[in-house]
């Protein structure tokens, strides 16, 4: 049962750690650091990665497509693909690294999430 004490749906969420939020999926977390162990130890051996950029380059683009999958869960990359990019431009990082060049480390991470 809800309590209505707590001032957000976070708050409530918090409590409750098997509750279903939104409408696409459940309010899990990644582990962001196996996630990114992962990505480190393999990103150089991926086909779109560039050999003049390290790690750090690739890197936001891999957790942005981490939390896209928890947060899409249940959708079709195909579906979601306009949804991202438009939301990577807004992104921090985008300026260093635009959606087509970003696009492939992305979909790589939202691959690598499973439900």
């Amino acid at each position: 049962m809800a309590d209505f004490t707590k001032r957000t749906a976070a708050d409530m969420a918090m409590d409750n750690p098997g509750v279903n939020m939104g409408t696409t999926g459940s309010m899990q977390e990644i582990d962001w650091v196996t996630h990114d162990q992962h990505w480190q130890q393999h990103y150089a051996s991926r086909p779109y990665v560039k050999a003049d950029r390290g790690y750090e380059h690739y890197r936001p683009a891999y957790r942005y497509g981490a939390e896209a999958r928890l947060r899409h869960a249940g959708r079709d990359w195909a579906d979601v693909e306009p949804e991202l990019e438009r939301d990577w431009t807004a992104h921090p990082h985008s300026a260093r690294s635009p959606w087509q060049e970003a696009k492939e480390a992305v979909k790589d991470a939202w691959d690598r999430i499973r439900h």
